[in-house]
């Protein structure tokens, strides 16, 4: 029997393929819509990603601006063939502490420098017994020891205060008995109160004065009337300087008289104090030292207030007064010449340009906030340096703070601030992005 497509084959028509299961061939139109459909995907993805993109950096903070210094790094003094009346006897030195000057009259020995001494006794004292100014301190009472030391001064002529056995006297009044009137009595109680007795005392002297590089000064005793307590007219001056940054013992070698319970009234034998700007220190005398004085002379200069110490030793004369006053007017005549060897300049001026500040391809001037003046000497060298503060960013406003301008001398240092000049431009959006 045949089969039935077969039979219609044999009739002449057409027999129907067999159908088969599975999937039809893709239509050219829909492969063309497959790959839209994934370019599509593709295109959103890479929009999403700009996007998050753009999104981080407009969110991210800007960098901040490079401020560049546009000030040289130092500004020099003139030099000047200044020469210094110095004393035609003995030594002498001067001495500028605000601008660290320090110069002397050629080569110096160490020689007996009487009651100047007494300088370094007080700055012991109050370095191991710090006196706030106008305080009275910690009672000190006078014993048999004392009072027997004090009467074997009066004996050997040497400066002294009165005192009696059992008086109580304050340490500031220790002080102004010691500086004002030069008491060697007080010097020996202020050391024996402080260390236990005087050769421990004499120590912390010596001990304080290699500190401070007092090369050529040795101590041999509290009140300077050894001949063993030498020292130079430069060496002087540097404990001097340390004492006066005291207020407590500026204040009391300005006084030209103190009352003391037993005592009195005593005066200074400082010469020329409270003339001519005199503002102290101290002075002393013994046969072998001469006439000495150490002097602070108070002045303006440009409109700066500034203290100049000087000091002269071995000074000549008929009698002790006489020879004080000698060494008084050689200090001063000093002091008057570093007067006028001192001056004043602008070291920055207000408004004048100090950095650039720059960012994105833009740049504004950094300008000094206010005028720095400055005291002068001839050779001294001041530094100059622009130190970047809070972040300054594009769109800051003219008149920002950008930093600082630190003028130095030493360890001296001035700020003053450094602000924007002009606002500085906003960065674009393609700045921003890119």
């Amino acid at each position: 029997m045949v089969a039935p497509f077969q039979l219609a084959a044999l009739d002449g028509t057409e027999a129907s393929a067999p159908r088969h299961k599975g999937r039809h061939a893709a239509t050219p139109a829909k492969r063309r819509w497959s790959w839209f459909r994934t370019f599509l995907v593709l295109c959103l993805v890479i929009l999403l990603v700009a996007a998050g993109f753009v999104v981080i950096r407009l969110r991210s903070p800007l960098a901040a601006a490079t401020v560049t210094s546009a000030l040289s790094p130092t500004v020099t003094v003139p030099q000047s063939a200044h020469s210094l009346p110095w004393a035609a006897t003995g030594q002498s030195a001067i001495s500028v502490p605000a601008l660290g000057v320090a110069e002397k009259a050629g080569t110096e020995v160490p020689v007996p420098v009487a009651s100047l001494t007494k300088i370094m006794t007080a700055y012991v004292i109050l370095e191991d017994h710090p006196l706030a100014a106008g305080a009275s301190g910690p009672n000190i009472t006078m014993t048999q020891a004392d009072v027997a030391d004090y009467e074997l001064d009066t004996q050997q002529d040497e400066a002294n205060a009165a005192i009696t056995v059992g008086e109580v006297l304050t340490e500031q009044q220790m002080l102004q008995g010691l500086l004002v009137h030069s008491a060697n009595d007080f010097a020996d109680a202020l050391a024996v109160w402080d260390a236990g007795s005087i050769a421990a005392f004499v120590t912390k002297m010596n001990q304080t004065a290699a500190q401070l590089a007092m090369t050529q000064t040795t101590y041999a005793d509290a009140s300077g009337f050894s001949d063993n307590s030498v020292s130079t007219a430069s060496d002087v001056l540097i404990v001097a300087a340390k004492a006066m940054a005291i207020p407590a013992f500026a204040a009391i070698v300005k006084m030209p008289t103190v009352t003391l319970p037993v005592a009195g009234t005593l005066t200074t034998y400082t010469p020329l104090l409270g003339y001519l700007g005199v503002i102290g220190v101290k002075s002393g005398f013994t046969t072998k030292a001469g006439g000495c004085d150490v002097m602070a002379v108070e002045r303006v200069v440009g409109g700066h207030t500034v203290t100049i110490l000087t000091s002269v030793t071995g000074q000549v004369g008929t009698d002790q007064p006489n020879v004080l006053l000698v060494a008084g007017v050689a200090a001063l005549t000093l002091a008057d010449a570093v007067t006028n060897e001192l001056g004043s300049l602008d070291l920055i001026h207000a408004g004048a340009l100090v950095a650039h500040a720059s960012a994105n391809g833009h740049s504004v001037g950094v300008v000094a906030g206010h005028t720095v003046s400055v005291l002068t000497w001839p050779g001294i060298v001041y530094r100059r340096t622009v130190v970047a503060g809070r972040a300054v960013k594009p769109g800051d406003k003219v008149g920002t703070r950008a930093g600082s301008v630190v003028a130095s001398l030493g360890s001296t240092h001035i700020v003053v601030p450094a602000v924007l000049g002009a606002t500085l431009p906003e960065a674009t959006l393609l700045e921003r992005l890119f």
